[in-house]
């Protein structure tokens, strides 16, 4: 397995003091926040210099950018993809557009957005509609830099789980759009990720890794404190012959990173996975 550490847990650090860290640990690589302080785009010349160079230095690469959060304009899920002013709208389509571009030039694959966002009492339907709208906006970006953009359903936002995943892809005819599976969103809306991943395979091209309370309660846990049997889904990760890489992402650990990111090594660590 290739494992991943997401920069969301050190956004006390800088993202050059990120990379050292999770690499210090053992990881070979990182998830890079589209987010303050770390990359929140659109970046110098500079900035994309000093993070390849101690990328380089440190013998690391980027498994995805995360494009999700947006504390720099406002918060974790807002400005969304479905907010009722367009002006709103327009600037989470423009830093989704900013994120594939810096994928590009970082040299990652994919980049993974928001499901919609929380729809705050506008209906399903018109949701579906704008965020429709708006991923159309930028596919053609996805298309032009070669590089893939990742749905990540989340509990209480507009895709939540994986019948309404299959039912809002089927409007789309492009391999620039996938899944980033977070096993620990889909364990939290009461499915079975083992089993998912298999019927998803066909769309998934990140893996987003947190262990979730037996309660379902949606608060990332370090692996190994919560119930999801991460052994199966290990195994059902395999049975597909998944190649990319696998991000912990832990980022309610602020207060010390780097101990959860070591917590979560020994734990994948003790399961010998291959």
């Amino acid at each position: 397995m290739k494992l991943s550490f997401s920069t969301n847990a050190y956004r006390n650090y800088s993202v050059e003091d990120s990379i050292r860290s999770i690499s210090s640990v053992g990881y070979t690589a990182i998830e890079l926040m589209c987010d303050t302080p770390h990359a929140f785009p659109p970046l110098s010349a500079e900035k994309i210099d000093s993070i390849k160079k101690t990328l380089q230095e440190n013998q690391m690469e980027i498994s995805n950018l995360n494009g999700f959060m947006m504390c720099a304009v406002n918060d974790f899920h807002h400005p969304s993809w479905i907010e009722e002013n367009q002006k709103d709208r327009n600037i989470r389509i423009q830093h989704t557009k900013y994120c594939i571009e810096l994928a590009s030039k970082l040299g990652a694959k994919t980049v993974s957005t928001e499901p919609g966002g929380p729809l705050l009492g506008l209906s399903e339907k018109k949701g579906l509609e704008l965020f429709y709208d708006g991923l159309n906006e930028v596919i053609p970006v996805a298309e032009k830099n070669n590089v893939k953009l990742l749905i990540e359903p989340e509990p209480g936002l507009l895709i939540e789980n994986s019948s309404q995943f299959l039912n809002f892809m089927s409007r789309f005819n492009t391999k620039y759009l996938g899944l980033n599976f977070d096993v620990g969103h889909f364990f939290c809306v009461g499915e079975k990720p083992d089993e998912l991943i298999k019927t998803l395979a066909d769309f998934i091209s990140h893996i987003h890794l947190e262990d979730i309370a037996e309660s379902r309660e949606h608060k990332h846990l370090i692996p190994g404190h919560g119930a999801i049997d991460l052994k199966k889904v290990f195994d059902t990760i395999s049975d597909i012959d998944y190649k990319n890489y696998i991000t912990i992402e832990l980022y309610p650990y602020l207060d010390n990173p780097e101990n959860a990111a070591k917590e979560a090594m020994q734990f994948m660590n003790s399961l010998n996975l291959k």
